[in-house]
Parts: structure tokens; sequence; C-alpha cells
């Protein structure tokens, strides 16, 4: 066994401790399961937001591989500045209404019958399936295990604990990832550099359009990912951590604070992306350029310090989104909908969730092998219809009727569905098959706004 796999295994090892002590201490209340009591303070929020933030890890470096420095432009530049705007604008709205998730906010404010629709959605986009997805392909590579069963080996030990400690063990979890995370990257960099030289290394090894601020993409191309970044104001965990924070100032300051450390880690990862291309300009699967890299270009050691900055990286994100995906199934749906259900214990029914939740995203990763094609597959099924009621939560002003906003959610989900299908079976032509199905969707959801405007 080499120092490599087992800085790995001594990785899982401290996580799983980690993320089990929590559960002695939690007396299992609604509140403190699901919130910790909501008594995160400021600095424990930062870490966990700032770490679970991130995920899509080698998705990262597929699109810095691909078109260089945009990667920043599209996925880091309007998330901090839509996650400034939520801190200043939102925050306060939902301390105030004291639901515990999104579903029961919407319940407030447009019944039962609208918050349940809105929890199927809720659902669907906090599917840990992509993430659950490049946990595996890590795990498959290094131990030579099929992608299947990594899955269902990192689905039991993720949602062992998550069960057993419920937010507690999220929020300890994150706290130990965010400095593995931080850690690894500046490393690898420490390494890169010197091995083979700083800027003037890459604009020598990268093509001019790497260092553009499109890429050599098109315009609309760059402002799709800007309007894609509007999900930072549906995002499920940022409405979570925001109403498990101690106070209303510790949100705040909590998510603008993690916009620096944001800023800093997209350097880290851009930066790494770059020095794969530079390196290795020819691969034939740019997912797989950190593997790559991790293999070929760093020494042992390091590359094992590499391989956990990634899990922990990726990890840190599907262990909230598997809690918050739980949570909704078993919370907000069944625990709503279903009688034999309504007597249970709130951990029983969070460990029901998670069964199904995990059982549904190893189908799903099964079903469609692309971390990408699930982002966009669910994003375009689910975010139109949550987008809106939503947003009418929040501001009185734009909220519409029940009856008229049950419509609006259905015709902003069928919509971003049916222009899915239509895309994908090359029926939409031209230039019009360039409009994302999330925009379509967003669309037909905003037509509802135009007797607001005339009034």
């Amino acid at each position: 066994m080499n120092i490599d796999i087992i800085i790995v295994i001594v990785f899982f090892v401290v996580l799983l401790v980690t993320g089990f002590l929590p559960g002695k201490k939690s007396d299992k209340s609604e509140t403190n399961y699901l919130l910790a009591d909501r008594g995160i303070g400021l600095w424990t929020f930062i870490m966990t937001n700032v770490a679970t933030w991130y995920g899509g890890i080698l998705g990262v470096g597929e699109f810095t591989y691909r078109y260089g420095i945009v990667n920043w432009i599209t996925q880091g530049l309007p998330y901090y500045l839509f996650a400034i705007i939520f801190a200043v604008f939102f925050v306060k709205k939902i301390r105030i209404d004291d639901a515990l998730t999104i579903p029961r906010r919407i319940e407030n404010k447009y019944g039962k019958n609208i918050a349940l629709f809105s929890a199927v959605l809720v659902f669907i986009l906090t599917s840990p399936a992509p993430y659950l997805l490049m946990t595996a392909i890590i795990f498959s590579h290094l131990f030579n295990i099929s992608i299947f069963w990594s899955s269902v080996f990192v689905s039991i030990g993720v949602g062992g604990f998550l069960w057993y400690g419920g937010y507690k063990s999220d929020i300890s979890t994150d706290i130990f990832q965010f400095f593995v995370m931080f850690i690894g990257f500046f490393a690898i960099l420490f390494v890169l550099v010197p091995k083979y030289g700083g800027m003037e290394f890459l604009y020598a090894h990268l093509p001019p359009s790497h260092f553009s601020i499109t890429g050599g993409n098109s315009k609309l191309y760059i402002l799709v990912w800007w309007l894609i970044a509007l999900w930072t104001f549906a995002d499920p965990g940022f409405y979570q951590r925001t109403q498990a924070a101690k106070s209303i100032p510790v949100a705040r300051k909590g998510i603008i604070i993690s916009v620096a450390f944001w800023l800093i880690f997209d350097f880290l990862t851009n930066s790494v992306g770059l020095y794969a291309r530079a390196v290795f300009p020819n691969l034939v699967n740019p997912s797989e350029s950190f593997l790559v890299l991790a293999d070929n270009a760093l020494g042992a050691g390091v590359r094992g310090l590499f391989y956990a900055a990634m899990f922990a990286t990726i990890i840190s994100t599907l262990n909230s989104f598997l809690f918050i995906s739980a949570t909704t199934f078993s919370y907000d749906i069944i625990g709503r909908i279903g009688k034999p259900f309504k007597k249970v214990q709130i951990r029983g029914l969070i460990g029901i969730g998670i069964i199904v939740s995990s059982i549904i995203s190893i189908l799903i990763s099964t079903a469609i092998p692309s971390v990408i094609d699930i982002w966009y597959t669910l994003g375009s099924l689910a975010l139109p219809g949550l987008f809106f009621p939503l947003l009418g939560s929040y501001f009185s002003k734009i909220s519409l009727s029940q009856r008229m906003t049950l419509l609006q959610i259905i015709a902003a989900t069928l919509s971003g569905i049916v222009w899915y299908a239509l895309r994908s079976f090359g029926i939409i032509p031209g230039s019009l098959a360039e409009i994302e199905p999330m925009l379509a969707g967003l669309a037909a959801g905003s037509v509802f706004y135009i007797n607001l405007v005339l009034r």
C-alpha cells in the first residue's frame, strides 16, 4: 500500500469519525436535528458555507481545461454578486418567517398544495447524484472498484453519519473538509509553479483564448451562465444555513466573508486547471484532467493530498445535498401526506429520506454517467418552477394569488421540460437551439407578471 492510498484512507477515517461524533450530543428535536438549534456561529457558518458551495471539482477542471479563465467569469463572478445580494436583501426575510425549509416557507405564503409541488421540485434540484457520481469516479479510479459499488459504499458512509447526527454531523465534516480543500490545493500549486514555471509558462503553453473573458464562446453563452447563477436565490443550502445561523448579522457577515474565501479557492482551482491543460494539452476526456495531473505530474504524498482535497471538495457538497434532499422527501413530502409517517420521529423520517435519495441518486448516476448532463437535466426540470413562488414569498409586491402561482409553477416547469425534449431531439432550428431550457421555463413563468406591470 503506497503513501497516497494511506493518506486517502486516513482522510476517510477522520471524515467518518468527525461525522459520527456529534450524534452523541444531539437531542433529535426537529430544530436541533435539522438546524443544530440555530446556534451556528460566524466562523462555523463561513467554513461550512464555503465548503458546501463547491462540489463540481471535476467539472471545474473540465471547464478550465476547455475554455480557460472564462470558468471564473461564469462559475465564480456571478455567484459572488448574487450571494452578496442574497445577504443584503434575503437573509432577514428568511429569518423573520422562521420556516425550517423552503417548502414550509412557501406553504406559509401559498398553502399546502403549492408547498407540496415545490417540495418535489426541491427534491429534484437537490439530488446528490452528480456529487455522488464524481466521488465514485475518483474512488473507483483509486481503488479499482466499479463506479456502482463505489457509489453504494460512499452512500452508506455519508448517509450513516448524517442519519446519526443530523445537521451537526454535516457541519462538523464540512469544517474538517474546509481545511483539507485549501491545504490540498495550495500544496499542489507549490509543487506545480516551481516545477513548470509561473505565468510565463502558462502563456507559452495555452491558447490565447484561455486568457480572454469569453474563452472563445459567444456573449450569449456567457449571459446564459450568468442567468443560471440566479439559482443562488433558490438554493435550499443557502436557505438552510441562513436558518441555522445564530443571528441575522452572523448569516449576513458569514455570506459576505465567504465570498472572499470563494475568490481564493477559485483562484487555486482555476490555476490548477490551467496547468492541467498546459502540461497535458491533448486529453481525450477533459473531465479527467485533474486525475491525469495527479497521476502524472505530482509526486508521492502530494498526489495523495490532492486526491484527499478533491474528495473533500466534493463530499462537503454531497453530504449537504443528501441531507437537504432527504429532509425534503421525508419532512416536507411523506411527513405531510403520508398518515403512517406523521408519528415517526424526525430521525426516523430523515433515515427514510436518506435511503430513498441515495437509491435514486445511484440510479440517476447510472443512467446519466455525466456530471454536466445531470446538472443540466435536473436544473432544467426543477429550477424554473421553484424560482417564482419562492421569490414571491420574499417580496409581496410580486406575489400572485394561489391559483395564479400554481399555474405559474406548472407553466414554468413544463416549458423547461418541453424545451429540453425538443432540443434533445433536434427539433428546434438554428440559433433558437442555443436557448437553454431553463431560460425557456423562466420566460414562461415571467409572463404571469405582465398583469402586475400593466396595473
